[in-house]
C-alpha cells in the first residue's frame, strides 16, 4: 500500500457472519500463545458467487514486532486467530464537523472515517509520517475530501497543528490515535484546555514507544484518566 504499509487479505468460511461498522473498530489477533496485537477491520466482503468471505488487515511495519514480522513473512496458507470486534463505535450523529489526527499506526482507521463519514460533514485530517512515502496509502479521493495536512515528525507537531484550527464548537467531533505518549498533551487542549465533553473528543493511544503489546483502552494519560 506504501513503503511502510502492507496489506494481508484473510479468507474463509470462519469470516462469515463478521460485521464491523465503527470507523475505529479493532479486531485481537492471536500470534502466537500469549502474544496479542489490536488491529483495525480494514475492509471485509461476504462471500458471494463461489468467493469465500475476505478481511483486509492492513500493517505498519515498524521493526521486528511480533505483528510486523508475522506480515512481512506472510505467505499464501498461512493461518491467523482473529477476534472481534467487540463491538462498534459508529460515527457521530448531529457533527458538522470532524477532526481527525494520526500517525501512520492510525492510518487504516483514518481511511474507515473518511469513507463512512457523510459527504456534508466537513472534515480535516492531520498525518504525522516518519517517511513522507507513505502518504501514497490514502486514495487521492480520501485526501482531498478530509482536506489531508501530512507533517513530518517533530515534537508537538499535531498538537500544533489542530490548535492552529481554532475554537471547537460543539458541532464538531475530535478523533485522534497513535503514540500515546505524545497524545497526552493534545488530550489536555482538548479535555481540560477547551474543556470539550466526553462525548466530543475520542483519544485513542494505539501503542506506546518502550511498552509491548499495550492495551490502547488503558487511559492515555494516567494523571487524570478520566474519559
Amino acid at each position: 500500500m506504501s513503503p511502510g504499509l502492507l496489506r494481508v487479505t484473510l479468507q474463509g468460511e470462519q469470516l462469515d457472519g463478521f460485521t464491523s461498522l465503527g470507523a475505529a473498530d479493532h479486531v485481537k489477533l492471536l500470534f502466537s500463545e500469549g502474544v496479542r496485537r489490536d488491529y483495525t477491520p480494514r475492509a471485509f466482503r461476504p462471500a458471494a458467487d463461489g468467493r469465500p468471505a475476505e478481511l483486509d488487515l492492513d500493517f505498519f511495519l515498524h521493526g521486528d514486532g511480533p505483528a510486523s514480522s508475522w506480515a512481512a513473512s506472510a505467505t499464501e496458507g498461512d493461518v491467523l486467530s482473529v477476534a472481534g470486534p467487540r463491538g462498534s463505535h459508529l460515527p457521530p450523529t448531529g457533527a458538522r464537523r470532524v477532526i481527525l489526527g494520526a500517525d501512520e499506526s492510525a492510518l487504516p482507521a483514518v481511511a474507515r472515517w473518511i469513507e463512512l463519514l457523510p459527504e456534508e460533514i466537513e472534515i480535516f485530517g492531520f498525518v504525522e509520517l516518519d517517511n513522507p512515502s507513505d502518504a501514497a496509502y490514502l486514495d487521492p479521493d480520501h485526501v482531498h475530501k478530509a482536506r489531508v495536512v501530512w507533517l513530518g515528525k517533530a515534537e508537538g507537531a499535531l498538537e500544533r497543528a489542530i490548535r492552529a484550527l481554532g475554537p471547537i464548537g460543539d458541532d464538531t467531533f475530535v478523533w485522534v490515535a497513535g503514540e500515546a505518549t505524545t497524545l497526552i498533551p493534545i488530550r489536555r487542549y482538548l479535555r481540560r484546555e477547551l474543556g470539550l465533553p466526553p462525548g466530543q473528543v475520542k483519544i485513542d493511544g494505539y501503542w506506546k514507544r518502550g511498552e509491548a503489546g499495550r492495551d490502547h483502552h488503558a487511559p492515555i494519560d494516567p494523571s487524570d484518566p478520566e474519559d
